[in-house]
């Protein structure tokens, strides 16, 4: 069954979700975040079979996410490195982050927490806008064409 692409559409959440495919990619993203960075670690880590993960890597490669760089020859072993656009989509990991633990735990019951590693104090991410820094509210959005002369 061939899924419908949305890598054309015009509305930065159908790109994203296309960019996103399934949901290995963000757990894939994830475990790069923590630190992950050779095939046997995510493996290990994930528990996923090779092909499924072999399948999501490159996927990840080709969309800019990570960049494989040797490590080791004969055999030839790489490693997965995050790029500036993958390090990116760390605010998308943060507000999937927020709502499961809003939404998918019972309050204060999930069993990880983030953390700010100089102060160890708990990190409740929060999206907000970055001309105002206040938090945004659904309720106040709107969506409008942008201008031609501005695209």
């Amino acid at each position: 069954m061939r899924r419908t692409r949305f890598d054309r559409w015009p509305c930065p959440i159908a790109r994203a979700t296309d960019l996103l495919g399934d949901g290995w990619t963000p757990i894939v993203m994830r475990e790069a975040f923590g630190g992950c960075h050779r095939f046997e670690q995510f493996q290990q880590r994930l528990g996923v079979s090779r092909a499924t993960l072999v399948q999501r890597l490159r996927k990840l490669v080709a969309a800019g996410m990570l960049e494989k760089i040797a490590y080791q020859e004969g055999p030839r072993r790489y490693e997965y490195r995050l790029t500036d656009k993958g390090r990116a989509f760390f605010d998308i990991l943060a507000a999937m982050w927020r709502f499961g633990e809003d939404w998918l735990f019972r309050r204060g019951h999930a069993p990880v927490v983030l953390i700010d590693r100089d102060s160890q104090a708990e990190i409740r991410p929060v999206v907000v806008d970055e001309a105002t820094g206040r938090r945004i509210d659904v309720r106040r959005l709107g969506v409008s064409l942008r201008s031609p002369a501005s695209t």
